[in-house]
């Protein structure tokens, strides 16, 4: 007898607190058998009784290791960081299995976070991400746009903003974001000379907003 193959639920976990969980992202949490997650999320959930498999950095290897559970007729959940629409591991799951086979609970990303915390919408807003690598986009690319959020989280991103800022003109304002929703969150205007002396958080977000919009 065929064994019947279960969607692969993808969940939104929100930008880190609990608090930021959405109620159908707990939901599909409890069905799963087997639960696919970074390091980060690991402790997530611990009342649910899952497999749960580090998704680790081999992307091929993880999709392998979902294709072998969900043939072996349980459902897998791959927990995603903030929204699995933005930089998420989302995107080569439903390119391997179609998204005809993938349900995707969305969540809260720390991006709505910063500009929530700036009270501005985000619908026209550039988002780069410079978590692994430096982006291509170029200040010509940019300099029209009035909001750019960037996601950091190594040092070379603070480093690739800051000397982005002054080609994009004058009148930007910079904004570090750093560990939203948690207890130890900061969020603090700093100019581009400083991005390149502070620190960086894991899960950080450069917000880099044309002056004029925050009037």
């Amino acid at each position: 007898m065929a064994v019947a193959k279960k969607k692969i639920i993808v969940v939104g976990c929100g930008p880190g607190a609990e608090s930021y969980i959405t109620p159908a992202a707990k939901a599909a949490v409890r069905k799963a058998d087997v639960l696919i997650v970074s390091r980060r999320l690991m402790e997530y959930f611990p009342e649910v009784a899952a497999e749960r498999i580090d998704s680790g950095v081999d992307i091929e290897g993880t999709l392998d290791t979902i294709a072998a559970r969900r043939d072996a007729g349980r459902q897998v959940v791959l927990l995603a960081t903030g929204d699995p629409g933005i930089a998420s591991l989302a995107q080569p799951v439903i390119r391997r299995f179609g998204r005809e086979n993938c349900e995707v609970i969305p969540g809260i990303s720390s991006i709505q976070v910063a500009f929530a915390k700036l009270g501005l919408d985000w619908q026209d807003a550039r988002i780069i991400s410079a978590h692994s690598s430096d982006p291509e986009e170029s200040a010509d690319d940019l300099r029209p746009a009035g909001k750019i959020a960037v996601l950091g989280g190594r040092e070379g991103s603070l480093r690739w903003a800051a000397g982005m800022i002054p080609k994009l003109g004058k009148g930007r304002r910079v904004f570090l974001c750093e560990e939203l929703t948690l207890p130890d969150e900061r969020f603090s205007e700093v100019s581009a000379d400083e991005l390149i002396r502070i620190p960086v958080s894991a899960r950080a977000i450069i917000l880099i907003i044309r002056g004029e919009l925050l009037k």
